[in-house]
């Protein structure tokens, strides 16, 4: 077999590839392993090793049919017997093909189907059976941000539907509630594109916020979705978001807002932004350990 390392290169590496915006099996590029088994000697027909390649991927993330988005910590291994393994580009832009493809009626019923796809797709594509996971984000963001409650346990997964994917502050609902209140909402599916590479940018979003006034959390969600297919730098989301919302609150209220984003390239960026006023406990502690907050961050 000859050698096709350039021909594999050429079709996506040092290049500036945007996203496909649907779901695209055909991006997968299988690698024979024997290329590089030759140069040592090591006979596929007999292997003088057993194992298996594990994968990682903290950036998966799709929709539901409703438009409402999920981001997992996707698991994915094979055997090395198999006679091919994924280039990590084009496994990069196929997972990415499906950030903004709709499955399925409600999130589980997503993951369960983005799964089955996966495996599939691997499989064919590697000629040996794959296997898929997915982690739940909360592993470890509990123990650090533990009153903050993900927004969806006040969302009707099955009655949301969201249209509007650039930033759109006209979806956010707001009432009084008639008592000053302190609300702490955790958001794990936030994604944006970064302003140069046109790359998605995956992350966790923390708001708290105390105020006689109330954001209807599914409004919300709808909102923080409207990033979806926006480019601009985590800093600018963050600091976007909390100017919208600032605006709605009366100047007595405290806000804090904090993206935590997932690492590319080994480096994160978690900017946090609150008021002066603000008095959320251990503000400069949560501020410390948002490295540690998203399930794989911790090294």
């Amino acid at each position: 077999m000859t050698d096709n390392t350039d021909q594999i290169a050429s079709k996506f590496l040092g290049k500036q590839v945007s996203t496909d915006e649907k779901y695209n099996p055909d991006l997968l590029v299988a690698v024979p392993r024997i290329n590089n088994r030759l140069q040592y000697n090591i006979d596929s027909s007999d292997l003088p090793f057993c194992g298996q390649d594990v994968w990682h991927a903290y950036e998966f993330s799709a929709m539901t049919k409703g438009g409402l988005p999920f981001t997992r910590l996707l698991k994915l291994k094979y055997d090395c017997k198999s006679e091919f393994i994924v280039e990590s580009k084009s496994l990069k832009l196929y997972l990415n093909s499906f950030n903004m493809s709709r499955f399925g009626k409600n999130i589980a019923e997503s993951l369960d189907m983005c799964k089955n796809l996966i495996e599939k797709d691997l499989s064919q594509k590697l000629q040996t059976q794959v296997q898929i996971s997915f982690l739940d984000n909360n592993i470890e963001r509990q123990n650090i941000f533990s009153d903050f409650k993900s927004i969806m346990d006040f969302v009707d997964e099955t009655a949301i539907n969201i249209e509007h994917f650039k930033e759109n502050p006209d979806v956010i609902k707001v009432n009084d509630s008639g008592q000053s209140k302190a609300h702490y909402l955790m958001f794990d599916a936030l994604r944006s594109n970064c302003r140069v590479t046109h790359q998605p940018d995956f992350g966790d979003l923390f708001i708290y916020y105390k105020s006689a006034k109330h954001f209807e959390e599914s409004s919300l969600v709808k909102y923080l979705v409207s990033f979806r297919a926006e480019y601009h730098f985590h800093e600018e989301c963050c600091e976007m978001i909390y100017k919208r919302l600032f605006d709605l609150l009366d100047r007595e209220d405290e806000l804090f807002v904090c993206a935590l984003y997932t690492r590319r390239g080994g480096i994160d960026i978690c900017p946090v932004r609150y008021s002066k006023n603000c008095i959320i406990t251990d503000v400069e502690k949560l501020t410390d350990l948002t490295c540690f907050a998203r399930c794989g961050n911790k090294q």
